[in-house]
């Protein structure tokens, strides 16, 4: 009671009026120098955007007003994310855009309570001042007073509403937008001083001892590094020495995001990751910090990882995060990527921002896993949060003869089907081979579908009851034992856009089902267990 009064007297002061400032501008500026989208920009100068694979128009008046937009895209323009790509497109227009939009919202901020989260607040906030030299350094004395006001209102707001919970990478972002709104009007101390209480709690809360992003995916490790290496060069800025615990954090954090990486230098697709790409990753760990450290495991993330020869085996061996971590996280429990050199073969089919494209990407058709009756291993509810998940997913890894072994299971569609899903694979030395053996039991048969979905770069070929891989340089086979085996189309969203690919898809076969000696018992009755297998192998084809 008197943390939440205390809490609504905190956000009435934030609208009291900003103290009269002599200077003209900011007094100091951090440069945010990230790469934006030039075909973003070029649609914005014209009056539209894009944002989950849909156009949308800017009103011509009263844009912060008058938008009918969805709720996931009004989050993302009040965020004011797309001022990098107007930044990099760089002409004049996209200069004056950026600088009538920030100065209309500044004079007349929308009536919405999504402008007021505090994850859009400090995002905002650090988006303004990252690009304040781009867009309003020669703007006139009026404007940027008016700019400075409005930010100086929203910082007060945010510092009130600390500490966000549940909101993952973005409590960074948001406590880098407090600091930026400090180092552009510095007589606010407060915001300082709230910024170095709030720090060390959200670090810890957020990446842990290990430095993996508690909501499991990573792109949230890409977005803490992001904003970590953003938050370490804004000292840099001041003339300041970090606080250790950023220093330490980004350490772990960088280590982190180089194991969740391919030979290609992108990211490995889970809970809603982008590849990125080599150059965007390459670039960001050179300026977080100077080490090359790969992290030896991922465990404490809930993620497997095995390297043999020039092979890489990611799997994603825990159920999603809890609620507050889960709005973007994906019902991928048991799935897995597969890369060999710089080739990527087995893929999950990547993510989206919002809308339809987000749905179907989430679902656990979209990863490469087995699907019992086409239903996914979690539910989602209306506000995108998960509403049930596997409630036990084991996982194990030993060494079995010369090969690496991970065994998994999950109970996930135990509740709707009664069945168990047990997951084998097996890692050659050479990295020349991977096999996998699939078990699904119960106490009935139920149909279900193994997915492999192969990334776009690769190209598929059907021989009879083998499938015929071809990258630039290899062939790899595949083939199958228990199931009916197919060749279906598939689409690839890991590079932000929609990529038509294959996907290779074993069925369950009625009438192959195996009785398991397990038992289970339920009152005085003992029933043996119906177990459903298939065993299948990829290999690497000498040439």
């Amino acid at each position: 009671m008197f943390r939440s009064c205390w809490r609504y007297i905190r956000l009435l002061c934030a609208s009291l009026p900003a103290r009269q400032r002599d200077e003209v501008g900011p007094v100091c500026l951090y440069q945010d120098r990230e790469e934006g989208d030039i075909d973003q920009a070029a649609l914005l100068t014209g009056g539209v955007f894009r944002f989950a694979q849909k156009t949308y128009r800017l009103p011509m008046r009263d844009v912060w007003q008058k938008n009918n937009w969805p709720e996931d895209v009004r989050r993302w323009v009040y965020s004011f994310e797309w001022l990098k790509d107007l930044r990099t497109f760089g002409t004049n227009g996209g200069r004056l855009l950026a600088r009538s939009m920030v100065t209309s919202w500044a004079d007349r901020p929308p009536n919405d309570p999504i402008a007021r989260e505090g994850g859009v607040i400090g995002r905002r906030l650090a988006n303004w001042f990252g690009h304040y030299e781009f867009c309003l350094s020669t703007a006139t004395a009026n404007t940027q007073h008016i700019v400075l006001e409005a930010a100086v209102k929203d910082g007060r707001r945010l510092s009130a509403m600390l500490p966000l919970s549940s909101l993952g990478w973005e409590e960074l972002a948001a406590l880098r937008g407090l600091l930026a709104v400090y180092m552009a009007v510095p007589d606010y101390d407060g915001f300082l001083k709230r910024f170095e209480e709030q720090l060390p709690h959200v670090l810890t809360r957020l990446l842990g001892e290990e430095g993996i992003a508690a909501e499991r995916s990573p792109e949230a490790q890409y977005r803490c590094v992001q904003e970590l290496t953003a938050i370490q060069g804004m000292f840099g800025v001041l003339q300041w020495l970090p606080p250790e615990c950023v220093s330490v954090a980004l350490g772990r954090a960088c280590a982190v995001l180089r194991a969740f990486c391919h030979g290609d230098g992108g990211l490995a697709l889970f809970n809603g990751a982008q590849e990125h790409g080599a150059k965007a990753i390459t670039a960001l760990l050179e300026q977080a910090e100077r080490y090359r450290i790969v992290a030896s495991s991922l465990s404490q993330g809930g993620f497997v990882r095995l390297t043999a020869g020039r092979a890489l085996l990611l799997v994603d061996a825990a159920p999603p995060p809890p609620r507050g971590l889960d709005r973007m996280a994906h019902a991928g429990t048991l799935s897995f990527e597969f890369s060999h050199h710089r080739q990527r073969l087995f893929v999950n089919c990547g993510s989206a921002m919002g809308g339809g494209w987000q749905r179907a990407l989430r679902s656990s058709a979209a990863h490469t896993a087995l699907i019992v009756e086409g239903e996914s291993s979690s539910g989602f509810g209306a506000g995108g949060h998960i509403t049930h998940r596997p409630s036990q997913v084991r996982c194990q890894q030993e060494r079995e003869g010369r090969a690496d072994a991970v065994h998994l299971s999950h109970n996930g569609y135990y509740p709707s089907h009664g069945v168990i899903w047990s997951r084998s694979l097996f890692l050659d030395p050479s990295g020349e081979e991977l096999r996998g053996c699939e078990r699904v039991e119960g106490e009935r048969d139920v149909p279900f579908a193994l997915r492999f979905h192969i990334h776009p770069d690769v190209r598929v070929e059907r021989e009879d009851e083998e499938i015929i891989l071809h990258t630039a340089s290899e062939i790899w086979r595949f083939h199958q034992t228990g199931g009916e085996i197919a060749v279906e189309d598939d689409l690839y969203m890991g590079r932000g856009t929609p990529e038509e690919t294959r996907q290779i898809v074993v069925y369950s076969r009625p009438g192959r089902t195996l009785t398991s000696p397990t038992t289970e018992k339920e009152g005085a009755e003992t029933r043996p267990r119906r177990q459903q297998k298939v065993e299948w192998v990829l290999e690497y084809v000498p040439l």
